[in-house]
């Protein structure tokens, strides 16, 4: 299945902030969506989805396996999300519901598009919890999300928005909001169930150097437009647009090798990340709790969980 978006228009009280965005996103395929504060990416990505705000309007075309979906009604869309598209946000904190257990919300995602029973969704959750490498997925289902790190609420997110097996994948900057020890393990993550799932990716970020760990193709924009586009490889050894240079610069600080007097681009193109952590065995099952009793009510208090690969986690 093919995402379409043909000369995308999207405006806030008549001033134009997408102009004229069109790309391709092949069965399979990952493209990211790259560009500065501003430049109309993440707005792009929700338009895809219809989850803009009130009052902005889009315009164009956003065509799914051949269907438009631009302008369909909330009910079609709904059913489209999940099941079809699944969306990961870039703040994992404000995305969840923090009076319901992550194991209800993982849960509800399924429920939403499959018949399934509350025991049995919960069951799903603790699988997905497993799947995405959260350590103790039986007792982390248990938790809210102010309980868990950064790091762990975005795995929960990730869990959400891959639950149904959807075909397409938006990721709108999923590891800005976390430490870049831990950043790297979330990447390897969506790169793994990308990559064994056969699913299409689309992610935005402003970081060329973290483009260049999931995606292939790259679309620039800047300031709404399109100003170049083509695989990541060939954009990072010659960019033609001076936003696509001033990305490349910020990418090459961060890749610096400090053994060279110069920035590498080959290890721009070529970088890597480690896999996704060990499992941690599970400890004690909470399902049998979780099914007989609410969390609709306020969470508890408590510290949030040390994140795997957080280095100031407490032992």
């Amino acid at each position: 299945m093919s995402l379409e978006v043909s000369d995308l228009r999207i405006e806030i009280g008549g001033r134009p902030v997408v102009d004229g965005v069109s790309f391709v996103v092949p069965d399979g395929a990952r493209v990211g969506i790259i560009g500065e504060s501003g430049s109309g990416k993440s707005l792009t990505a929700l338009a895809i989805l219809g989850l803009l705000p009130d009052g902005v309007r889009a315009s164009g075309s956003v065509r799914w396996n051949g269907r438009e979906i631009l302008g369909l009604p909330d009910r079609e869309l709904a059913r489209l999300r999940g099941d079809d598209i699944g969306m990961v946000f870039q703040e994992p904190r404000t995305a969840l519901n923090p009076i319901r257990t992550v194991g209800r919300q993982i849960g509800e995602s399924v429920r939403i598009h499959e018949r399934v029973s509350r025991r049995e969704a919960l069951v799903r959750a603790v699988a997905e919890a497993e799947r995405v490498a959260l350590p103790d997925p039986e007792r982390i289902v248990s938790r809210y999300p102010h309980q868990l790190s950064g790091g762990q609420r975005q795995r929960v997110a990730i869990a959400m928005a891959l639950a149904c097996r959807p075909r397409l994948l938006i990721a709108d900057e999923p590891t800005t909001a976390l430490d870049v020890t831990i950043q790297a393990g979330v990447l390897a993550l969506l790169r793994t169930f990308v990559q064994d799932a056969g699913m299409s990716l689309v992610f935005i970020t402003h970081d060329l150097a973290v483009l260049a760990q999931v995606a292939t193709h790259a679309v620039v924009l800047e300031k709404g437009r399109v100003v170049e586009q083509g695989g990541v490889a060939d954009l990072l050894r010659a960019p033609s647009s001076p936003v696509t240079q001033a990305l490349l610069r910020d990418a090459t600080a961060t890749l610096w090798h400090p053994e060279r007097s110069h920035p590498s681009i080959s290890d721009a193109v070529a970088v890597a990340v480690d896999d996704a952590p060990t499992l941690a065995p599970a400890r004690g099952s909470s399902l049998d709790a979780a099914v007989a009793g609410g969390d609709d009510t306020a969470p508890p208090p408590g510290p949030a969980e040390p994140d795997a690969t957080d280095p100031e986690r407490t032992p």
